[in-house]
């Protein structure tokens, strides 16, 4: 990023960088509709922040989450959501990314249905990936983006791309690069409000929305302050009412006891759920963080088939079913292993076990992340769903309590799986503080999600005491100490991405486990020292 430099563009926005190159995007006209967004909408979201902090204090205390009384009524009535568009009909393959410009361009042309543009867990958000996203996606909408390799290699999206869905950052973060009467603005409100200002109209002219994917909520309150965005903006920039869609992701524990009541708050809009498992594992590591009984064991451990996993995405396909909207299958993290042919095979056995697994219980859908994966699933979905979807399927056979939702699974904890944890946290941290939101790490694509769970999980195994590995040997905060200084210098000295922020990733991971409490999100504490 450029030395930054405040620049005052309107009486009510001011952008604290930069932004020279950025002019038809940071347009008066665009600024001034961040500037009306954000002075309409931003103290309810603080207020819904307050809530969630409330909320937490109550699990830290002892509580446990449950299905809300107050809301009862909504659960057992009979409505259904509006209906979906066409070109969402089919979602049987989703491929998702971040917003750079090779990558939109690969990931429309891979051959999957849809194309989820990542502002959020796949994107370090610095002031010129995000701005940058802009651009990339103004020109993917407006047909004329293209790219040119450093060797000479052409890109161009081709004649039948996927359906563009974008997803903006959670409620819970903020982008300094932009002020609004001297108050920060909401990430989300930056990445959703741009988007939408310069790209609906298009979009909507031919029948493409705009199409959102909504993460981290909480509560149905937090998706009703996402519908009253979109009723805004579609006012304000003259659109039908309802022609913006959302899809939620499901992947807080709180979430999972609201599923009914953020399908209805966003009713008129809304075409379905997606199981966000690893923002999902994490959540219940950092919900269940004072809870002892809870610990889960190491992440190679917790798969969509242990029994608290699966009551949720069971849930989540009866839920959605019931009410008309689709029930979209997760991510597998495995990615193409080149050069080894057997560890190659062995890792798309996993990815088809698990698209298998989902297309068998229900699922309308799943998500892959690099274009080698779209055929591997497709041909399990081609297979198990010949039909565009399958909301014929209601699992009415499903009945999921709340003690199955929160039952951790039995499991162990090995010295690998501990250094592991180190490893991954450490690496990701130091290539998301370079600028890089998604990391290849041993043969597995890591984003913000995947280090959270690793985090976590260190945090919650040195803090409750006296856990074991399987071996017996003590967990204690000296054998992190010694894990992290090996694995930082082996950082410091390699070419892997963010060799060198390894010190600076260290020096906060250390600060985070060491900590007496649990830190919410680990990029809230990066951001500030975000190049």
């Amino acid at each position: 990023m450029a030395a930054a430099q405040d620049r005052v563009v309107t009486g009510a926005v001011q952008v604290h960088a930069d932004a020279s190159g950025y002019e038809a995007i940071l347009t008066p006209q665009a600024l001034d509709f961040l500037a009306r967004l954000h002075r309409r909408f931003d103290a309810t979201r603080q207020l819904l922040l307050q809530a969630r902090r409330a909320r937490q204090a109550t699990y830290d205390a002892g509580a446990l989450p449950d299905f809300r009384a107050d809301t009862a009524a909504i659960r057992a009535s009979d409505w259904s959501v509006a209906p979906i568009p066409a070109a969402l009909q089919d979602r049987r393959v989703e491929i998702t990314g971040p917003v750079e410009r090779k990558m939109i361009i690969n990931a429309l042309n891979s051959g999957a249905k849809v194309f989820m543009a990542d502002f959020e867990d796949s994107s370090a958000p610095t002031f010129a990936n995000q701005l940058d996203g802009q651009v990339n996606l103004r020109d993917a909408v407006a047909g004329r983006i293209e790219y040119s390799s450093p060797e000479g290699r052409q890109y161009r999206v081709g004649d039948q791309p996927a359906v563009l869905v974008v997803r903006p950052r959670g409620w819970h973060l903020v982008d300094r690069h932009f002020s609004v009467d001297g108050v920060t603005m909401a990430g989300s409100l930056v990445d959703f409000g741009l988007y939408a200002f310069h790209n609906a109209a298009a979009l909507q002219a031919r029948d493409r929305g705009p199409y959102f994917y909504l993460p981290k909520l909480e509560a149905m309150e937090e998706a009703a302050l996402w519908d009253a965005v979109m009723a805004f903006a579609e006012d304000a920039l003259q659109l039908p009412t309802g022609c913006m869609k959302a899809t939620v992701l499901i992947e807080t524990l709180p979430a999972a006891f609201q599923m009914d009541e953020i399908l209805h708050a966003l009713r008129g809009r809304v075409v379905g759920l997606n199981c966000g498992r690893w923002d999902y594992i994490f959540s219940y590591l950092k919900t269940l963080r004072g809870h002892r009984d809870r610990l889960l064991p190491e992440r190679g451990q917790v798969l969509m088939t242990v029994p608290f996993l699966k009551a949720y995405s069971e849930l989540l396909i009866k839920t959605c079913h019931r009410r008309g909207a689709f029930a979209m299958g997760g991510m597998a993290a495995q990615i193409p292993i080149k050069g080894d042919e057997a560890a190659n095979e062995a890792a798309m056995a996993k990815v088809r076990a698990d698209k298998l697994r989902e297309v068998q219980a229900g699922h309308d859908g799943t998500w892959v992340a690099h274009p080698a994966l779209v055929p591997v699933a497709q041909a399990i979905f081609d297979e198990y769903m010949p039909a565009p979807n399958q909301l014929q399927r209601l699992r009415e056979d499903v009945n999921v309590t709340r003690e199955q939702l929160l039952a951790a699974p039995n499991g162990t904890i090995t010295r690998s799986g501990f250094d592991n944890n180190v490893e991954v946290c450490l690496r990701y941290t130091a290539a998301w503080l370079d600028g890089l939101g998604c990391v290849p790490i041993h043969h597995l694509m890591e984003d913000a999600a995947t280090a959270e769970i690793a985090r976590a999980q260190l945090w919650q195994w040195l803090h409750h005491g006296g856990l074991e590995f399987s071996d017996h040997a003590p967990i204690d905060l000296a054998l992190f100490d010694h894990a992290l200084a090996t694995h930082v210098h082996r950082l410091r000295d390699s070419q892997h991405p963010g060799a060198a922020r390894a010190d600076d990733a260290a020096a906060l991971l250390s600060a985070l486990t060491h900590a007496d409490q649990l830190g919410d999100f680990l990029t809230l504490s990066a951001y500030e020292k975000l190049a």
